[in-house]
C-alpha cells in the first residue's frame, strides 16, 4: 500500500511515534537510486529531516521556557528516548545509501563531505548515550533555571538581580554580587556530580567511535575541516599577545573611573565587563524593545526589516526573563516553516539591546539559508554561524541613537558603543580561558573528571588572560566559574567559534564603515549560501579572513581602540 504524503508542516507530525515515521524512512532506503530521481529524492529525504528536525526544536524549546513543567520535559524526553536513536540510525542508512550511488546534484559536494563524516562517526552503542547527553544537557538548564534569590522581600531570579547591580553604590552592588554567587555556590555539588556523568558519557562515546579522546571526536563531530586544535592554541597564544594588554587598559580606565585601588568582580557584570554608571536605560518594556529593534533593522535593511517584522507578527520571540526559564539566549529554527525562533532573557539592561540583535542575527541567517532547495545544504559550521550574529551587533551601530530611531539619546549611544566596542576587547581574553580550558579538560580526561582538577585549571587561565581583576578571598567564586558557562556543560568546544566569529565580524565591521550598503549586501550573500561554500570561501564572501594569526587580530585590535577613542565622551 502506498504511503500517505508526509505532513506539511511539524505541528501535524510531532506526536508520530517512531513506529509512523519507520516506513517513510524504509521507502527511502529501498528505493533505487539514479540520474533521473536523486533530486526528488533528496527532496523527499529533505522535507522528512525539517519535520524531525522542527519536532526535536519545538520539544527542546518547550523545555527551555519552562524547565518546571514536568509535561513539557516528559514529551522531550521520551522523544529523546523512543525516538531519535531510531531517526539516527534510519539518517545512517540514508546517507550510507547516497554514499555507495555515487550520485550528486548541484551544490552538494559539502553536504555529501558532511556526510561522510557522520557515516564514519556512525556507531550504534552510541545512540542511547547520544540522547543521554542531552537529557544531561536538559538537567543543567533545570538547576540553573531553578537559580532564585529572595532581594527586599521578593523572589527574583538570578537575571533580575543583575538590574539591582546596576548602582553606583558600590557596596550595594558587592552585597548583590555576593548574594547571586552564594545561590550559585549551593549548586556547587549538584554541578560537580552532572559534570561527572558528563565526562564519563563523553568518554563512552569516543571510545565507542574508536577515537583516542573526546576531543578528537568531538572535533569530526563539528565538521572542523579548516583548522586544528593547533590553530586554536595559536589563537590562545595572538589573544595573550595582542588582546590582553588592550583587556588591560579598559580595566585600567574602569578603576580610574570609580577612583578604586582595584577592581573587583563587583565592578562587573557577569565577571567581565565593567559596569559603566550611571546604567543606560535602552527600554522599559519588552514591546518597546521589540519595537525599536524592528526600526533598527529596517534602516540596516528592509529585507531584514521585514524578517523580524515576520517573527513578530508570528510569534517567533520569546525575551522576557521569568523563573524557570533557562539561562541565556538562543535561536533555533522551525524548518518546515523556513523560520527562527529567538529566546532570550531580557529585564531592561542595555545589553538586552546587543542580545536580541545578537540573536537576531542568527535568525536572518536561517531564513536566508532556508531558501536553498534541499536541507542538508542547511547546515554551516558555527565559527560562520557566529559571523552572521556578531555582525548584525556591529551593522546596527550607526541606528542606535533615537534619532535613528534607535535607543539612546546621542550621548547615551556614544556611551553604548563604546561599551560595546569595549566589550568586543574584554571577550576574547574571556573566550580564550573557556577555549583553553575545554582543550586541557579532554586532553586531560581522567584528572578533569574530577571537578577540583577543573576548578584549579580555570583559576590557572583566568589569571593568565584576566590578571587586571582582583578576587582576594573569593576563592570558591573564581574556581567554580566554569560552574556557569553553559557552553562547557552543553556544548563542548562551542566556544571558540565566537571569537573567530568576532574577528570576522570586525572585518566586515570594517568594510562598513567605508560602504555600509555595500558590507549589508556581501554579508546577506554569504548567510544565503548556507553550508554550500567551505568556511574560508564563506568569510571571503561576506568581506572577511578566516584567521589565527596575531597580525589580523592586531588590526581588528587598532580599529576598535580607534573606534573607542572616537566616540568617547
Amino acid at each position: 500500500m502506498p504511503l500517505s504524503p508526509l505532513p506539511h508542516h511539524a505541528l501535524d507530525f510531532m506526536d508520530w511515534p517512531w513506529s509512523q515515521m519507520e516506513p517513510y524512512y524504509q521507502e527511502l532506503a529501498a528505493r533505487p537510486l539514479n540520474e533521473a530521481n536523486i533530486a526528488s529524492w533528496l527532496t523527499e529525504w529533505s522535507h522528512l529531516k525539517k519535520l524531525v528536525e522542527e519536532t526535536y526544536s519545538r520539544l527542546q524549546l518547550a523545555n527551555s521556557r519552562d524547565t518546571a513543567n514536568e509535561q513539557a520535559e516528559q514529551r522531550y524526553h521520551s522523544f529523546l528516548d523512543h525516538v531519535y536513536p531510531s531517526i539516527l540510525a534510519a539518517e545512517q542508512k540514508l546517507k550510507e545509501k547516497l554514499l555507495a550511488s555515487g550520485l550528486t546534484t548541484p551544490g552538494f559536494e559539502i553536504p555529501l563531505r558532511n556526510m561522510r563524516v557522520d557515516a564514519d562517526l556512525f556507531r550504534e552503542a552510541n545512540l542511547p548515550l547520544l540522547a543521554e547527553e542531552h537529557k544531561l544537557g536538559s538537567a543543567y538548564n533545570k538547576i540553573t533555571g531553578a537559580q532564585t534569590v529572595q532581594w527586599e522581600g521578593s523572589e527574583i531570579t538570578a537575571q533580575q538581580l543583575r538590574l539591582q547591580a546596576q548602582t553606583p553604590d558600590r557596596e550595594r552592588r558587592a552585597r548583590v554580587w555576593r548574594l547571586l554567587s552564594a545561590r550559585q555556590l549551593a549548586d556547587r555539588e549538584a554541578v560537580n556530580a552532572l559534570w561527572v556523568k558528563f565526562m564519563s558519557l563523553r568518554g563512552q562515546i569516543a571510545a565507542n567511535a574508536d577515537f583516542p579522546d573526546y576531543r578528537s571526536y568531538r572535533w569530526q563531530q563539528q565538521l572542523r575541516f579548516d583548522y586544528t586544535p593547533a590553530n586554536c592554541l595559536q589563537f590562545h597564544q595572538a589573544i595573550e599577545e595582542v588582546v590582553v594588554p588592550a583587556a588591560t587598559r579598559v580595566y585600567e580606565k574602569l578603576r580610574s573611573r570609580l577612583a578604586i585601588d582595584k577592581v573587583r568582580p563587583w565592578d562587573l557584570d557577569y565577571e567581565l565587563y565593567p559596569i559603566h554608571l550611571p546604567p543606560l536605560n535602552a527600554y522599559s518594556t519588552t514591546a518597546e524593545l521589540e519595537e525599536r529593534t524592528a526600526v533598527i533593522f529596517q534602516r540596516v535593511s528592509p529585507k531584514v526589516g521585514a524578517y523580524f517584522e515576520t517573527m513578530r507578527r508570528e510569534g517567533l520571540l520569546d525575551l522576557e526573563n521569568r523563573k524557570g526559564k533557562a539561562p541565556g539566549a538562543f535561536c533555533t529554527s522551525f524548518a518546515t516553516l523556513g523560520q527562527p525562533f529567538v529566546f532570550c532573557n531580557s529585564v531592561g539592561l542595555s545589553n538586552d539591546v546587543r542580545t536580541l540583535l545578537h540573536e537576531s542575527g542568527h535568525a536572518f541567517h536561517v531564513i536566508e539559508r532556508s531558501k536553498l532547495p534541499y536541507y542538508h545544504q542547511c547546515r554551516t559550521g558555527m565559527e560562520f554561524n557566529e559571523v552572521a550574529s556578531m555582525t548584525m551587533e556591529l551593522l546596527a551601530i550607526p541606528y542606535l541613537p533615537a534619532r535613528q530611531g534607535g535607543f539612546y539619546s546621542d550621548a547615551d549611544a556614544r556611551r553604548a558603543i563604546v561599551e560595546q566596542l569595549e566589550n568586543y576587547l574584554l571577550f576574547w581574553p574571556y573566550m580564550a580561558i573557556v577555549d583553553a580550558f575545554q582543550h586541557w579538560v579532554y586532553e586531560n580526561h581522567a584528572a578533569a573528571s574530577q571537578p577540583s582538577n577543573c576548578d584549579a585549571k580555570w583559576v590557572e587561565l583566568w589569571q593568565r588572560f584576566i590578571p587586571s581583576v582582583d578576587w582576594s578571598d573569593l576563592h570558591p567564586e573564581l574556581e567554580t566559574g566554569w560552574h556557569r558557562k553553559q557552553h562547557i556543560h552543553r556544548t563542548p568546544f562551542y566556544y571558540v567559534e565566537y571569537g573567530l566569529a568576532q574577528l570576522g565580524a570586525v572585518q566586515v565591521w570594517a568594510n562598513a564603515l567605508q560602504d555600509q550598503e555595500g558590507a549589508v549586501e556581501s554579508y546577506l550573500s554569504a548567510l544565503a549560501l548556507g553550508g554550500t561554500l567551505p568556511l574560508p570561501r564563506l568569510y571571503e564572501t561576506a568581506g572577511a579572513r578566516f584567521a589565527f594569526d596575531s597580525e589580523t587580530l592586531r588590526a581588528a585590535v587598532s580599529l576598535l581602540e580607534s573606534k573607542i577613542n572616537e566616540f568617547e565622551i
